[in-house]
């Protein structure tokens, strides 16, 4: 049995824990005598903590987050009162800032802060053989990136077929923006291009197909760039049959030649792109340290848009300090005159640790603090407001993000996108009460009579949403359409996303 267990609680089956194959890694000796166990935040407690105690370990290493906070505090009480001789330690982002003040550290043997690649090991060794340590809070070591052990061997073949691979060329993130835990680093870290690349060439050996990479900003350094994009080319064109799927963030405002002759190579399903607009407010921008050049901004996403097969994944943050109803509804319309393929309409989070904190008091900024610590109003934004852009937001993700509604969803948003989907996501809650557990015909029913309400034929709304219907590949009914059935599931890449794949069936907007 493993004397160690390395443990995290992710939010789903397809994200594997990058950070605990960060820790395994560079375990040196003890490696051989440890083991990763990963379980989801649906699992209740006492199955994770009998799945735990099964290993029979002596340390047990928590990942902790932001989405997982709750949940593993209460593995960890459960696992502390079930076999109180195992040390825990607990690590990750949200236990890395304002210690004291957390159950979750009050409950574990030993808490490491910010970087645990090398400190864990120390500690580790220190706890297993002694003597073990008189200090409960550790911080981490941020080692030189040359000198850390690569996880990408900890993935097993079963995380290679069914689960996305996360990777990292570098780590760190050169600027500033204050909402972001990232905003503490002093710069970007590359690992060493070629063993990373070597790394990467291991994987895809094994089969791995399914790459998200987490790093802030893959764009930065151009040459590192090509070199990645590169190493994906050759392969698909090698293998078209075979393609690969990957997910890179961007920053908006830097897209140059080198790259943008790279990207157009890649067919439809293979790219996605992630890009922070966050808001097109400049006062805004300037109160939160987010240097942003919007016009370059705006050019890349059209230049994206018109040129390349890559899926658009583009944020705004609503709530930031400073910006109101009226702001942020602007920026949304800015942003849909783009045409990404998703807008993702965050909510403010305040991070433990995220410099964001520093406009509380002057902005009237008001948390929850319970995770994931939204915002609940502002002096810009009244609660109800922030309200309403909440429940916007969960009926934009069921309409517009999930890719179902392509043809729909021009008719819905009209001249005044941004307004008309406020107005629709509130009838939407009048008529429903929640946001979740919609069955799609009864959403398409209520669209329908949205549309009928709002002006158009009613010929004209059942014809969008039939065609939708039949493209979202559902095989259930739709009680007002002509043949009162919905076509097979249509063709797809299988490689593709859901929502890319329901996207590919639309016509061009």
């Amino acid at each position: 049995m493993p004397a160690i267990v390395l443990a995290t609680l992710n939010a789903r089956y397809a994200h594997a824990a990058l950070g605990l194959r960060c820790l395994r890694a560079n375990l040196g000796a003890l490696r051989a005598d440890s083991v990763i166990r990963e379980f989801t935040i649906a699992r209740p407690a006492e199955e994770v903590v009998a799945a735990i105690l099964d290993q029979q370990p002596r340390l047990v290493g928590f990942g902790v987050y932001i989405w997982n906070v709750a949940q593993t505090t209460a593995v960890i009480a459960r696992l502390k009162a079930h076999a109180p001789g195992v040390t825990v330690v607990v690590g990750g982002p949200e236990v890395s800032h304002e210690v004291a003040g957390q159950p979750i550290c009050a409950l574990a043997d030993f808490v490491v802060t910010g970087w645990g690649d090398v400190t864990f090991a120390t500690l580790a060794r220190q706890i297993l053989q002694g003597p073990r340590p008189l200090m409960k809070v550790h911080a981490g070591e941020q080692a030189p990136l040359a000198t850390l052990q690569l996880p990408y061997d900890e993935y097993a073949d079963v995380d290679l077929r069914q689960r996305n691979v996360y990777v990292e060329a570098s780590r760190g993130c050169p600027f500033k923006c204050e909402f972001c835990l990232s905003a503490l680093d002093k710069t970007a870290w590359p690992f060493p291009l070629d063993d990373f690349l070597a790394a990467l060439g291991r994987l895809w050996g094994r089969g791995a197909r399914r790459f998200k990479f987490v790093d802030r900003t893959f764009n930065l350094k151009v040459a590192t760039g090509r070199a990645i994009l590169g190493f994906f080319l050759e392969r698909l064109e090698a293998a078209p049959d075979d393609p690969p799927f990957l997910h890179f963030e961007l920053v908006p405002d830097h897209l140059p030649d080198g790259l943008k002759e790279l990207i157009v190579r890649f067919p439809p399903g293979t790219l996605q792109f992630e890009i922070g607009i966050q808001t097109w407010n400049p006062q805004v921008q300037a109160l939160i340290s987010r240097r942003q050049d919007h016009a370059a901004a705006e050019a890349n996403l059209r230049w994206l848009r018109a040129n390349s097969h890559a899926h658009l994944h583009v944020d705004l943050i609503a709530g930031l300090p400073g910006e109101d109803l009226a702001s942020f509804g602007a920026g949304f319309d800015r942003l849909c005159a783009l045409r990404p393929h998703e807008i993702q309409l965050g909510i403010l989070k305040r991070l433990r640790g995220a410099p964001i904190a520093r406009h509380t008091q002057t902005h009237g900024l008001d948390f929850d603090p319970e995770p994931p610590y939204a915002v609940r109003a502002t002096a810009a934004l009244p609660a109800a407001d922030v309200a309403r852009l909440a429940r916007c937001a969960r009926y934009w993700d069921l309409v517009a993000n999930s890719g179902r509604f392509a043809r729909t969803l021009p008719a819905l948003l009209g001249d005044a996108p941004f307004a008309r989907f406020l107005r629709l996501a509130d009838w939407l809650d009048a008529e429903l009460g929640r946001a979740h557990g919609i069955a799609l015909e009864e959403l398409h029913a209520l669209l329908l009579r949205w549309l009928v309400a709002d002006g158009m034929a009613a010929s004209e709304a059942r014809r969008l949403l039939e065609a939708d219907y039949a493209a979202s590949g559902a095989h259930g009914r739709l009680p007002f359409a002509a043949s009162g059935i919905a076509p097979g599931r249509p063709a797809a890449v299988v490689s593709t996303p859901p929502r890319q794949r329901r996207r590919a069936s639309a016509p061009v907007p």
